[in-house]
């Protein structure tokens, strides 16, 4: 049996891009650090906000799962998640020997002609996973399904101004046992509560930076479809992913450089030196984003780099 894959995706994109993501949080927490009670990441030495890599994917992968829900696979690239809640990442892999025909616990030698078991089912995780095929995976743990370096890569944004972390007390008008319950009445002539603690935010603005490698979407697949989703979800995504904490999170600027060839025109610090952010009253806080300017030098634009602003 011929257990090859057959391509029927489009063409990988052919052109370098960088992005600069500008978002926002208003009185809450946009990526707590579980190290230092949920508290917002923060720069030691410069007191700068800080939103994980991570955390960004997160909200990526979600948004993906919400507006491709039940598109699990198929011979055409599918957006199905590899990272997601509840997943067991070994059973994934265990998907693409199923789909393979390949037994993962004794996976046949190749024939003439024929790439090995685990480049195959590799192949198969690209094509199916949107994720793999975005960011890439460590597919090693267990069940052997190689490893994909994604063509998108964030590393961790940073906020425009140091930021304040403000600790408020709460309370909640319930307890979680009844002898919790007796010793709360007890101390409060009867009242049964919990008080508890909440940092927020104010208000900050964060900058995000964003790489999209034209050479390694050859090898992974990633095509103009899913640059143009991936673009919807960084415009998109805070508005899916509401929560006490991050009731008032939005995207407020995307800017992209699109490059006119694979290798690219200019490097990626010279283009982003060329987008400034700064408050317009380095003496007040800042509490909206109208309080910031945003100026793009584009008479320094080199040739060969075209500016899109998504938002």
């Amino acid at each position: 049996m011929n257990t090859e894959t057959t391509d029927t995706s489009d063409p990988a994109i052919q052109n370098r891009y960088e992005f600069v993501l500008l978002f926002d949080v208003t009185n809450g927490n946009p990526n707590g650090d579980p190290d230092a009670g949920n508290a917002p990441r923060i720069d030691a030495e410069t007191g700068h906000g800080l939103v994980s890599d991570v955390c960004l994917k997160r909200k990526i992968r979600n948004f993906i799962t919400l507006v491709k829900r039940g598109d699990d696979g198929g011979p055409a690239p599918s957006y199905d998640i590899y990272v997601k809640e509840k997943a067991v990442l070994n059973q994934q892999h265990e998907r693409g020997y199923e789909a393979l025909g390949i037994d993962p616990k004794k996976p046949p030698k190749p024939k003439a002609g024929e790439s090995p078991a685990e480049e195959r089912v590799r192949r198969w995780m690209c094509q199916t996973f949107f994720d793999i095929r975005m960011f890439g995976a460590v597919m090693t743990t267990g069940v052997n399904a190689g490893q994909v370096r994604g063509p998108v890569q964030m590393p961790f944004a940073r906020s425009i101004e140091p930021i304040v972390s403000l600790e408020q007390s709460i309370t909640r008008m319930a307890v979680t046992t009844e002898r919790e319950k007796e010793t709360q009445e007890q101390k409060q002539s009867g009242q049964a509560r919990t008080m508890g603690r909440k940092e927020i935010v104010p208000y900050a603005l964060y900058r995000a930076h964003g790489f999209i490698s034209p050479f390694l979407a050859d090898d992974t697949g990633f095509n103009d479809e899913d640059l143009e989703l991936l673009f919807t979800a960084l415009v998109q995504m805070f508005d899916h992913d509401r929560s006490a904490a991050r009731g008032e999170m939005s995207a407020c600027r995307l800017i992209v450089f699109k490059h006119d060839s694979k290798l690219g025109s200019a490097p990626a610090r010279q283009l982003f030196e060329l987008i400034d952010v700064k408050p317009k009253n380095p003496d007040a806080p800042a509490r909206s984003f109208r309080d910031y300017s945003v100026t793009i030098d584009g008479e320094r634009l080199p040739d060969g780099v075209t500016l899109h602003e998504r938002l």
